[in-house]
């Protein structure tokens, strides 16, 4: 396969990988074995046969250059600045085109991007969001104040050039962070949020939710990982930072109960709305810290055979290892994007009487150092 040729290699920092996609996937392998064989073998990298356009969620930032001409391009990683880009080899090239179009309308309707310089502009930046197998389009247009300009020519003018936008959302953010968003939110068109298909569910996918970005990986991710927790019709399984539900509600197929928990409420809400929409009556949701939550069961003695895990970047804190060593289910499965913070947490899990049984690299992120592994821990019979 190609090598990454991007002339934005170095600037822009969204990929850190520019050699044949081979090449990389050699790399990543090595680094698995390297911090994980210590606790078992590690199985091959699962590679993308298509590693390019894979990003189903962009997000372009805008600036005025001294023509006055409104510029669109990507967040530099560390500096925040905006590096001027149309075609990025990981997005989806449909929402790419949304973002020309959108920078097209905002320089024919004089709507300008905020300027963090001066505190002066509207527009902070652009999201668009792709249904993968909907085909749907959300957009959010996140900007300083809700009055929005020439508001009815902006959606029509979009939606006439891009008929795939089922959805255009405005989200009002007064923090002057790049990419962040606030909490006043306004339906511009379409229903707000935008379906897909994941494991053969159907999920609500809003502006604010956590979505994997990559939908071909994220389908054989959380494949592995149901193949990995073997589950029976008299498992019980408590999903951990279950975000919108997905995990729990593709294992509600395979189990007797599911408990969901997670700590951001908006969250919650979204999987409490997927499980109505997927019909599932045995998983309930609840807004709790994970570790509180399992040192509670813990205590009442409540049982559970399966752990599903798939904490954020940093990884899990003492505080969750210990409450899950004191819930003791038979069979972990750790989902983690950090090879570094996993390896930290499998020496803790070892201590506490967990042995690792299977390691799987899947590559979520081509181009990228970023790799997914999901790995299985039963307890030992001791």
């Amino acid at each position: 396969m190609r090598e990454n040729s991007c002339r934005l290699f170095k600037r822009c920092g969204g990929c850190q990988l520019k050699e044949e996609y081979n090449q990389q996937l050699k790399w990543k392998q090595s680094k698995v074995e390297r911090f994980l064989s210590k606790f078992g073998k590690c199985s091959k990298i699962i590679s993308m046969e298509n590693p390019y356009n894979y990003r189903n969620k962009v997000q372009h930032g805008f600036y005025t250059n001294p023509k006055r001409q409104i510029i669109s391009g990507i967040y530099q990683s560390g500096s925040g600045k905006i590096v001027a880009c149309e075609n990025c080899f990981l997005e989806d090239l449909q929402a790419d085109k949304i973002i020309a179009t959108i920078k097209k309308i905002m320089q024919s309707l004089k709507v300008f991007p905020y300027n963090p310089n001066t505190g002066k502009g509207f527009v902070r930046h652009v999201m668009v969001r792709k249904g993968f197998h909907s085909g749907e389009y959300l957009v959010c247009i996140v900007t300083t104040r809700s009055e929005f300009p020439s508001r009815k020519k902006f959606v029509s003018q979009l939606l006439k050039a891009h008929p795939c936008v089922t959805t255009v959302v405005q989200n009002v953010c007064d923090n002057p962070m790049p990419l962040t968003m606030g909490e006043q939110e306004f339906i511009m068109h379409g229903k707000g949020y935008i379906e897909d298909k994941l494991c053969g569910k159907t999920f609500k996918i809003s502006a604010k939710s956590f979505y994997q970005v990559n939908p071909v990986q994220t389908e054989i991710l959380y494949r592995t990982a149901m193949e990995f927790a073997q589950l029976s019709k008299d498992d019980t399984v408590l999903d951990c930072y279950c975000g919108t539900g997905t995990i729990g509600i593709i294992a509600s197929d395979y189990c007797k109960e599911v408990m969901g928990v997670e700590l951001n409420s908006t969250a919650v809400a979204d999987a409490q709305k997927n499980a109505l929409e997927n019909k599932c009556d045995n998983i309930t949701f609840m807004n709790e810290d994970s570790g509180s939550f399992m040192q509670k069961m813990a205590r009442s003695g409540k049982k559970v055979n399966v752990v599903f895990t798939d904490p954020p970047r940093i990884g899990s804190d003492k505080k969750f290892l210990e409450s899950l060593a004191a819930l003791a289910p038979e069979r972990v499965v750790y989902i983690s994007c950090n090879i570094e913070t996993l390896r930290r947490d499998l020496v803790q899990l070892s201590k506490m009487g967990y042995s690792v049984k299977k390691i799987q690299p899947v590559d979520m992120f081509p181009h990228t150092r970023h790799i997914e592994c999901v790995v299985l821990m039963s307890r030992d019979k001791t």
